[in-house]
């Protein structure tokens, strides 16, 4: 199967309404006010088009005061009224690394993932030229970075950790990068996307 059909057929179609989604990712603690919900986000999953694809990610600026220095998708809230998940995605990819929206080519979209932190996020696939320069802005990203799709994908490269947050203990998954460490969500959604194109 090529790599374009599997993305057509094993994300969510773009038109998915965001309820019919899957939700995955962290639940509450038992004393969590059920009142308060996830603040609703939503990032792009960029894939550079071209024979060894690759995936973007950034490094979050350092001075930030939620999830400083982490590796992450570009993207964040979705607090503009109207906007959907899609424009939300490109518009804080254009704002944080300088990728315009006609760039990309949406794909599809992967399951609702809820952090530790108290966001749903909605990951949106796409595809971006593979000369795709980034012009990080560095009020928001340290520098921007790639992972291979083949590396994504393949499960030996995959592990899981433990990590204590606010007195409860989370298990989280780890890819494993000679420079980086892409856990958390991010790695979450990234091994989302692996297992549904499977190794190869």
């Amino acid at each position: 199967m090529m790599l374009s059909d599997a993305f057509r057929t094993r994300l969510y179609p773009l038109d998915t309404p965001i309820r019919d989604l899957p939700v995955g990712g962290y639940r509450p603690d038992p004393g969590h006010d059920a009142a308060v919900r996830p603040r609703p986000a939503a990032v792009l999953v960029p894939v550079t088009d071209e024979a060894e694809p690759r995936v973007l990610l950034t490094v979050r600026a350092a001075h930030l005061a939620k999830h400083a220095g982490q590796v992450a998708f570009p993207g964040g809230g979705r607090d503009r009224l109207g906007e959907t998940v899609v424009e939300t995605a490109l518009r804080e990819a254009h704002e944080e690394t300088g990728l315009a929206p006609e760039r990309v080519r949406p794909a599809g979209l992967l399951g609702r993932y809820d952090t530790i932190t108290g966001f749903r996020m909605t990951a949106v696939v796409g595809w971006i030229d593979a000369g795709f320069e980034p012009v990080p802005d560095r009020n928001e990203v340290e520098v921007v970075f790639s992972v291979s799709l083949a590396r994504v994908r393949d499960p030996a490269a995959w592990r899981c950790d433990r990590l204590r947050w606010q007195d409860r203990t989370f298990e989280i998954l780890t890819l494993d990068h000679p420079e980086h460490r892409i856990w958390g969500a991010t790695a979450a959604l990234l091994h989302d996307l692996g297992q549904r194109l499977g190794p190869g």
